[in-house]
């Protein structure tokens, strides 16, 4: 056996797995103090990239949570204001049908006008003060609307033997805001076309059916978000679909307004629930006349007929308010299931993260035990590495 001074690889093999014994004990300790299985990339490469972007899945759905709630406070703000419209109107029905008693005299008459100018004032000033975060919620400014100044599919009508079919109504309350939609014909298939002007262009197809007598049908294009409601008059003649798609070729639909307020209850494009906020001011309730022409000052039930008139108004804008109420609570709940859905999601995602980010501690902890160990005995032995050469001196003083 050959003895040298200058290089003790005893030592330098020691040294060596004591170097790597500590570089592992000291990844133990950051595993346990953070821990965290996954405090680098290095720790596990495809592990750090998968959990990356469950994080970003499980934040995006806890905003979305929020976002949800935050909405939830919009509409239950709404909702609060709509109803004391409704009990606004329920006064001014009230009121309506007393005026509609041959035993009041002028000024009585006069007195209730009084107190309906007051209560359709106040109307409006709910309309206008009720705001969340700043936005009107009453006015109509979350909401798409139909340009009728610029659209030509709204005025379209269809007239053969003796019948006619015309576009009732539009609904766009889904569609873009300040848009331009156009329709093309080919046969009983119309399509409905909306060009962004970016390059973008979206098609959407519906099939008209043929309508007789009294009779109506909805046209709907889902994706788009428009709805076209064809009416045929009281008339006994049969319109073919075809026809009618023909009466609307080359026609368009011009949305104002800006823009529905929309909801993101998701992590992704696309997790959003929309909603139209109406106008529920006087100038917008009632059927053809409106609550702002039938109460212009304290002569709105000065007759027996204006009270009927009016009593009539107040029961379709009564409706109105109903209808709107009613799709504000459907949003509501349907927000309260996404939050409810999120809630899961968001757990059984947190779970699966855990299990490839978190530490198992009872395991660092056993491994921990084990390289302590290791430690030990590497400096006993590089101890005892580093005395090896002293055997030369024995030959020394030998000699």
């Amino acid at each position: 056996m050959s003895l040298q001074i200058n290089t003790n690889v005893a030592a330098l093999n020691a040294q060596r797995n004591l170097a790597g014994t500590n570089r592992r004990l000291g990844g133990i300790f950051e595993k346990l103090s953070s821990g965290m299985r996954i405090n680098r990339a290095a720790d596990d490469a495809a592990g750090l990239a998968i959990s990356e972007k469950m994080r970003a899945q499980i934040r995006g759905m806890q905003q979305g949570q929020r976002n949800a709630q935050d909405g939830v406070s919009m509409l239950q703000t709404t909702e609060g204001a709509l109803n004391e419209v409704h009990n606004t109107l329920q006064r001014i029905r009230e009121l309506s049908v007393e005026a509609g008693n041959t035993t009041l005299s002028a000024s009585d008459r006069q007195a209730i006008g009084e107190e309906m100018l007051a209560l359709r004032t106040e109307i409006d000033n709910i309309g206008n003060r009720t705001r969340f975060n700043g936005q009107q919620l009453l006015t109509g400014a979350l909401a798409v609307t139909l340009d009728s100044a610029n659209s030509t599919a709204d005025t379209v009508t269809y007239a053969n033997g003796g019948a006619t079919t015309s576009v009732s109504s539009i609904d766009v309350s889904r569609a873009d805001a300040g848009e331009t939609y156009t329709f093309s014909a080919a046969g009983a298939v119309l399509t409905l076309t909306h060009d962004d002007g970016n390059g973008y262009v979206r098609t959407e197809t519906a099939t008209v059916q043929a309508m007789g007598a009294s009779g109506s049908q909805s046209v709907i294009f889902e994706e788009l978000g428009v709805t076209l409601n064809l009416a045929h008059d009281a008339n006994a003649a049969n319109h073919t679909g075809a026809n009618l798609a023909n009466a609307l070729d080359t026609t368009t639909i011009v949305t104002g307004g800006s823009g529905n307020a929309t909801f993101r209850v998701g992590a992704e494009v696309g997790d959003d629930i929309s909603v139209a906020f109406q106008d529920m001011r006087s100038s917008a309730l009632g059927n053809a006349s409106k609550l702002d022409t039938l109460i212009p000052d304290n002569d709105a039930v000065s007759t027996g007929a204006k009270a009927d008139t009016l009593l009539a108004s107040v029961d379709a804008a009564m409706a109105q308010v109903s209808l709107f109420r009613a799709k504000l609570g459907a949003v509501q709940n349907q927000m309260d299931t996404a939050v409810n859905s999120l809630a899961v999601s968001v757990e059984n995602l947190s779970a699966s993260e855990s299990r490839i980010r978190d530490a198992d501690i009872a395991e660092v902890s056993s491994k921990m035990i084990s390289q302590q160990i290791m430690q030990q005995a590497g400096v006993a032995v590089l101890a005892q590495a580093n005395t090896a050469p002293q055997a030369v001196l024995s030959l020394l003083r030998g000699g």
